[in-house]
């Protein structure tokens, strides 16, 4: 599921404006509360198996994360940065009590020290940026992360896939976890709705496993292609970047 985010000088393109202004208003891409909290609670455990055991943590464009007090459980410090203003508001008030997490704006991201982060995840965000906006992103992160610190940028939308991957990958999703006939209807009113008149006016920002590898290399990455996805769909790709 897509999460906002800005560029790396924390301004907004048109494009990537609107999508913020979409994920902060009240939207029904989640199709009931069942979906909502397996699919937060599914990124979380999957982070988590990424995460260096006190490790100092960035989640970039992290929506909701309902489940981030279970990644924070094992880190040594997390922060969570998010763009859409009503949705870091939320964050605020759920980790009001978690001393380890830490809400954060783009730009307050961009202006953590240098070298302080074991990691960054970066999920479900570069197929609403421009090429140019994910590279700028990309060289942030390597000027916050440790030599040898990870960067895993996942989500990404390989070429050949098409909308109706996603619609299978969200109903097989539900039949795991006990929504599919919502998941169903959720299509239908996904369809309908602003969220694919968006997708649909703006298009998705797409990379082969080769393009990206090349593109954090550039950005100073040493980086592979992970084994799975983080998050339920299969059909996207996760990659591993080392900072040189």
């Amino acid at each position: 599921m897509p999460r906002p985010s800005l560029t790396a000088a924390g301004q907004t393109g048109d494009e990537t404006g609107e999508w913020i202004a979409f994920w902060d208003s009240a939207h029904s891409i989640y199709v009931n509360t069942r979906h909502r909290d397996v699919h937060y609670r599914t990124i979380a455990r999957d982070i988590c198996a990424h995460l260096p055991l006190g490790g100092h943590v960035l989640d970039y464009g992290c929506g909701e994360a309902l489940h981030a007090d279970t990644v924070a459980a094992a880190a040594g410090e997390l922060f969570l940065c998010e763009a859409a203003p009503g949705v870091r508001d939320g964050l605020v008030d759920r980790f009001a009590g978690q001393r380890n997490i830490h809400v954060l704006a783009p730009h307050e991201a961009a202006r953590l020290a240098e070298q302080s982060l074991d990691l960054v995840v970066l999920h479900s965000v570069v197929q609403y940026l421009t090429a140019a906006g994910a590279g700028g992103l990309f060289a942030v992160f390597h000027r916050l992360l440790k030599k040898g610190g990870v960067l895993v940028v996942s989500d990404i939308i390989p070429p050949s896939t098409s909308a109706v991957n996603d619609a299978f990958a969200l109903l097989r999703f539900g039949a795991r976890n006990g929504f599919f006939f919502a998941a169903a209807a959720g299509l239908i009113r996904t369809f309908l709705s602003s969220y694919w008149k968006l997708r649909s006016r703006l298009g998705l920002t797409r990379y082969s496993a080769a393009a990206m590898i090349e593109k954090l290399a550039a950005a100073g990455f040493d980086a592979e292609l992970a084994p799975a996805n983080i998050g339920h769909n299969r059909a996207r790709r996760a990659f591993y970047a080392r900072r040189r």
